[in-house]
């Protein structure tokens, strides 16, 4: 199935190009309108210069007048094996559907709401028949029907025209016109954006980030190089203030020598303040409280090492050393989970 994008935006026309799927492009004076081209004209030759096939309008009231405005785009520089010309189903688009693709050119006959439209096009050579499924669907008309039976006609009288879906709205629209068999689809960048999203996909891609970076990262590439250092004789006041500047729910106590006595936590302060819930305790010295036993690791190991610690204790923080039993950071494991370093 051959796939188109539906815009006239040139932004978005320029980004969906770079995936190097796409056939070409169909496009709208309606679009252009949108966008608020003025020059269309000169957006056609741009368009043409920047996708494989252009598919645009040629308006006309009579069929003279389609034709006409066909070998005058022509003429402007638009090549005939790379151009599409888009004209409305109805007995003067029909005419100059024969004499154009007689002659050499591409037709799209579009706006198909009916099997006979699609046979009369079918009849004029067209090279695509284009129903609109959304703004049959939208009408309450079983578009998928129609299309179904557009893709069995072509193929029942070996015609060589492609039945093109349009009007598409989302991404199931994409496995219908898939499942029918349909030879091209056209389709708007917002939901083209769409067809490769799948949580199951997103999350497996996040497992195997995870796992790649417990096998290969350091704990000193990930972890938080703050060093929220308190003494036991600082208070809880002024503790609390160095846990809330360093954005992590852990402070380090250390005693006159520097060395690590252990770890205090947001939970742990919860914990006591709903057993003594009439004490002040803002005053408090640190030596007052009970504190943990640091969970530790040397920043030279592995991410996978840190996440077994964090498995084997519960724990939200593990203390970082250098090898010299200095502090040189924080490994937090809410932050390691927003970053999608690590999957617990």
């Amino acid at each position: 199935m051959e796939l188109y994008l539906d815009s006239a935006n040139l932004q978005e026309i320029k980004e969906a190009f770079t995936l190097e799927v796409i056939t070409g492009l169909t496009t709208t004076p309606t679009f252009m309108h949108k966008e608020g081209i003025k020059n269309i004209d000169e957006t056609i030759l741009q368009l043409a210069a920047t996708v494989p096939i252009l598919q645009i309008e040629a308006l006309g009231n009579c069929t003279e007048s389609i034709c006409e405005e066909a070998h005058r785009l022509i003429g402007l520089g638009l090549k005939k094996n790379k151009t599409v010309f888009k004209i409305p189903v109805n007995n003067e688009g029909i005419k100059a559907c024969k004499y154009l693709t007689d002659n050499g050119f591409l037709v799209n006959i579009h706006l198909v709401y009916t099997l006979q439209q699609a046979y009369m096009a079918m009849l004029a050579k067209a090279t695509y028949i284009c129903p609109l499924v959304g703004r049959l669907q939208d009408q309450g008309h079983d578009a998928l029907a129609l299309l179904k039976q557009c893709v069995a006609m072509v193929e029942k009288y070996q015609s060589t025209a492609k039945i093109m879906f349009s009007s598409v709205r989302n991404t199931e629209h994409i496995r219908n016109a898939l499942n029918i068999g349909v030879h091209a689809c056209t389709v708007p960048w917002k939901v083209l954006q769409k067809m490769n999203d799948n949580h199951f996909t997103t999350l497996g891609l996040q497992q195997f980030v995870a796992d790649t970076h417990a096998m290969t990262l350091k704990v000193k590439e990930v972890m938080t190089k703050v060093k929220p250092i308190v003494s036991l004789q600082d208070t809880l006041s002024y503790s609390l203030v160095k846990m809330t500047q360093s954005g992590l729910g852990i402070i380090v106590i250390v005693d006159e020598t520097e060395k690590i006595k252990g770890v205090y936590t947001d939970g742990d302060l919860r914990r006591y303040l709903e057993k003594n819930t009439q004490e002040n305790i803002t005053k408090k010295k640190m030596a007052a409280f009970d504190y943990k036993v640091p969970i530790f690791l040397y920043e030279e190991a592995l991410l996978s090492d840190a996440i077994y610690l964090f498995q084997k204790h519960t724990i939200d923080n593990i203390i970082i050393l250098d090898t010299e039993e200095n502090l040189v950071g924080i490994l937090d494991i809410q932050h390691l989970i927003q970053k999608n370093m690590i999957k617990i």
